[in-house]
């Protein structure tokens, strides 16, 4: 009865650690699985701000995109979109300060606020701006540090 008691308890001890490593597995593969589901939730979310974007360049003065000047009608004209870029610009910026960009993210996003920010018709609406609010503290910030620091260290 001994053998018998042994060979049951041996067989139970090797279901008890056969159940032990798929319990491991599905721990592992649950945690691999949510992992994947939240860089896919960063991807779609720093998507949907690529998009806001492209809609909006797609609005935008096309002289003012190409670094053309624009004449003061065609300026008056272009502000509003003007003013959004900017207001788009400094929320980047804030998102990245909040760790919701990632590295690779911003660092293409910011060569692309230094160009646009150059260009004649965005430095002009970025002046304007910053004369006539006291909004934007991302934005100006980033200015202030010459567009070289992180955000995401300013805290």
């Amino acid at each position: 009865m001994s053998n018998t008691t042994d060979i049951v308890s041996a067989f139970g001890s090797g279901i008890s650690a056969i159940a032990a490593c798929v319990a491991a597995i599905g721990v592992w593969y649950a945690k691999d699985q949510l992992k994947t589901s939240r860089e896919l939730a960063q991807l779609s979310f720093e998507d949907a701000l690529a998009k806001e974007y492209r809609e909006l360049a797609g609005q935008l003065s096309k002289k003012a995109l190409m670094g053309e000047s624009l004449t003061d009608t065609e300026y008056e004209d272009a502000f509003d979109e003007l003013y959004r870029y900017v207001d788009l610009t400094n929320e980047q910026i804030s998102l990245r300060a909040r760790g919701r960009i990632t590295p690779e993210v911003w660092c293409s996003w910011l060569e692309g606020i230094k160009s646009n920010l150059a260009l004649p018709a965005f430095a002009r609406a970025w002046a304007e701006i910053k004369e006539r609010s006291s909004g934007f503290e991302e934005l100006r910030h980033l200015e202030q540090d010459s567009f070289s620091t992180d955000p995401k260290k300013w805290r």
